[in-house]
């Protein structure tokens, strides 16, 4: 939460761990070289070269991602790729499953998309480069949504780092929200010693989230990507999107709560909000003709009725929520970092969900209803 660069949380994949993984996947092929280490904190990852082509290698510790767990994200994948989009190859290994476990870590293996890499260097969380790549990851992600309508796995189980959907549309939807915290030992430690319940029962009391559940739950559900942000694309020479990247937190929500997500990931420069500074104070730090552009691109590819717009308003300053939760349950419980997981309580629950009541969190909201 910072303008500046964080260190990543797992330690770089070396040439001898890359090897040994690699092996387990027949078409693979062996490695020549390492060429790029993932900068993003949550990741561990390269792009390795081998004999036959570039590969992106992925490593999760099994306390966040096991085979299991990754075999239901692969499956949207391919069910996505089957029905046209862009999305990596997944390779399989010598058993036929998209990942292996070698000690404590979890392996998978893409072919590498193709595609430019334009925000490689940009941190995640940074708005679009100009307002023609806006449109054009909004009509993608319209591309998406369509593509994932008969995609019909259940909800992923708990696990950290997941965003999901079940506070929101749930008839008392702080009952909902103890419910997701029992079910999550870290996080239920770590809000042990919070009035989590006040803190959260005011934000969603500040944003109507009563009145907002019955509308949520009439959504239709399905599986998204819920991490959609300059980073995760791949684009062309003429500023369309040539691949889709990273579903790592993807799982059963529905189209206008990925949409959020990808409003909130993109139309606000939430890295320039200091956690300490009092929000009457802060700049300006809204991207309106970032929302315009991703919503109209989204529009132009599966079409939003004025009510989907006013709905959409009301679940941005809420989107976030249990994607937060998550954050804490990974910092307190994975990587036992308090202060990282007070920030994702103080500084992101609960700060984004208050900026949105500031004049320009308003006029974003404005923005998005179609006022």
């Amino acid at each position: 939460m910072g303008t500046g660069l964080e260190a990543p949380s797992w330690p770089a994949i070396t040439a001898v761990e890359a090897a040994e993984a690699l092996a387990h996947f027949p078409t693979a092929g062996r490695l020549a070289r390492l060429e790029w280490h993932s900068p993003r904190p949550f990741s561990s990852a390269t792009l390795a070269r081998t004999s036959t082509g570039e590969l992106f290698l992925k490593r999760h510790h099994r306390r966040l991602r096991d085979a299991q767990a990754l075999a239901g994200e692969h499956a949207f994948i391919a069910h996505l790729g089957a029905r046209g989009l862009p999305v990596a190859q997944v390779l399989t290994a010598h058993d036929g499953a998209g990942a292996v476990t070698i000690g404590d870590w979890t392996w998978e293996v893409h072919g590498k998309a193709p595609g430019l890499d334009l925000y490689r260097d940009r941190q995640s969380w940074t708005p679009f480069l100009d307002p023609g790549h806006a449109r054009a990851s909004g009509a993608m992600l319209a591309r998406l949504h369509r593509a994932a309508e008969d995609f019909a796995a259940p909800s992923r189980p708990a696990r950290p780092l997941v965003t999901s959907l079940s506070i929101l549309p749930a008839a008392d939807p702080l009952a909902a929200a103890q419910a997701y915290v029992a079910a999550r030992p870290a996080l239920a430690d770590y809000c042990a010693a919070l009035d989590w319940t006040g803190q959260l029962g005011r934000v969603l009391a500040d944003h109507d989230a009563a009145t907002l559940a019955p509308l949520l739950a009439q959504q239709p559900s399905l599986w998204t990507h819920n991490d959609w942000h300059p980073s995760n694309l791949l684009w062309t020479e003429h500023g369309t999107v040539a691949s889709v990247l990273d579903f790592g937190l993807a799982d059963r929500t529905c189209a206008l709560h990925d949409l959020a997500t990808a409003l909130e990931r993109c139309a606000v420069r939430w890295l320039e909000l200091q956690p300490d500074a009092p929000l009457d104070e802060a700049v300006s730090i809204a991207e309106p003709e970032t929302a315009r552009a991703l919503l109209a691109g989204y529009a132009q590819e599966r079409p939003l009725t004025a009510g989907d717009r006013q709905l959409l308003a009301r679940l941005l300053p809420l989107v976030h929520i249990e994607f937060a939760l998550s954050e804490v349950d990974y910092f307190h419980g994975v990587l036992a970092r308090r202060a990282d997981a007070d920030l994702a309580w103080h500084g992101y629950l609960i700060g984004h969900a208050d900026w949105f009541k500031t004049p320009p969190g308003q006029a974003l909201l404005g923005v998005v209803a179609g006022q």
